[in-house]
Formats: C-alpha cells, structure tokens, sequence
C-alpha cells in the first residue's frame, strides 16, 4: 500500500490509478482543457464578477458541499474580502448517507474541510478535481490504519459515484476551470452533512465526540462566513 506521500505525488503526476483517471495513451494537461473551456466560463462569470465587485479571475475559491440537500456552492473573495456566493450546482450522485468517510470501502463521502491540490484533466469521469482526504483530523479519530482510511476521492462529471461528488460533465467543466483559474492554495472543499444556515440545530445522533465538533466548526463557518 502506498503512502500518503506517494499517492498525492502520484496524483500530481497524473499516474494514479483510479476509477477518476483516463487514458494513459491519450493524455491531456489542464491548459488543454482551459483552451477549450476558459473562453466560455470567462465570458459566464467575469460579468458576474464585477457585478459582485470582484476581481477576475479568482482569487480565492471555496466549493461547499451539501449532502443532504445535494447541492454544491462555489463561494469567491478577493483577498482580505467577504466570500459571495457565485454559483451553484446539483449534486448528480453521491454514494452513502449522512457522516463522515471512515474507511475504504464503506461508500461514504467524506465530511469535513479539505484542500484541493491537483486537477485532473484526464478522468474517466470526464474531468475530476483531487479532494484530500484524509485529512489530518480523519487521520487522528481513525480506528483503523491509515492504509484502510481508503481515499482517491474526486469532485467529478457524469452523474454516478463511489464516494465522490458526481456533477455531470457540463457542471464539472464550469468547476474544473474555475479551480484551474485560481492558485492551488487558495481553493478548497467543504463538505456539510447537511445546509447548517436552514438547519443549525440539526445533529446526528450516536456519533462520535469529534465528529460532532466537527459538524459545529462546519455549522460555524457557514453561519458566519458563507451567510445568504
């Protein structure tokens, strides 16, 4: 089993092998892809930018995820700004029920804050954007090894999944370019049980001590960050 080292380098490399990845004989790189998808999403969303008085393109990017609700928000700010809410999706498929990823092979999405770090232009899925999970927290309260946390989780197109976010193709195109346009370490996910802003005393109940701060930090970002 590889390490969490070798896959993300994997990944980067565009060689993992993966349900999200493609062709090795037919490779694409990312500006491939913005070639034939940046004029059309530019000439979406530059308008709404600066109608919103934002620069473009991002400067900062944050997806949040609604598994309940399926439902995926794009959030943008520019630096030292307040995020606004600039698009929003359907979640097509997304495998599992309400709570945190666990383990390989349990079906689950994972729940949480996550980094985006690498895009991957030659999916299976059409396009795919890297989710890393596991994240340090998912690593600390496992009760199994980190070779059993599973992992190799996408925000995808088409419209089917195994613990990842299916957008459909168009959707993922619009996502894709709008990660690729923004520098990698001011783009991330985060992944909500449920839309805390409609709900905020909704609670799962059994579940573990952590998982329940967990969901109280999430229900405080949106609340106070990501408020419509």
């Amino acid at each position: 089993m590889k390490s969490r080292a070798g896959k993300v380098a994997a990944a980067a490399g565009l060689s993992l092998v993966c349900v999200c990845m493609g062709d090795a004989n037919r490779q694409k790189s990312v500006a491939d892809v913005l070639q034939e998808t940046r004029q059309r999403v530019e000439s979406k969303y530059e308008p709404a930018f600066r109608s919103h008085g934002l620069r473009w393109p991002p400067s900062n990017l944050v997806l949040i995820a609604y598994k309940r609700e399926k439902r995926l928000e794009i959030w943008v700010k520019d630096d030292g700004q307040k995020s606004q809410r600039i698009a929003t999706f359907p979640i097509l498929a997304a495998s599992g029920s309400l709570g945190p990823k666990r383990r390989e092979g349990d079906r689950q999405v994972p729940e949480g804050f996550y980094r985006l770090p690498y895009l991957n232009p030659n999916s299976k899925y059409h396009l795919s954007v890297f989710v890393d999970y596991p994240n340090a927290e998912d690593v600390t309260y496992s009760k199994v090894a980190r070779s059993e946390m599973g992992g190799e989780i996408f925000v995808h197109g088409k419209a089917v999944s195994i613990g990842c976010l299916a957008m459909g193709d168009a959707g993922i195109e619009e996502i894709f370019t709008l990660c690729a346009l923004t520098p990698a370490a001011k783009r991330r996910i985060i992944i909500s049980p449920v839309d805390f802003r409609e709900e905020p005393g909704f609670a799962l109940r059994g579940e573990a001590g952590w998982v329940t701060a967990l969901h109280a930090r999430i229900r405080a970002e949106l609340l106070s960050n990501h408020k419509l």
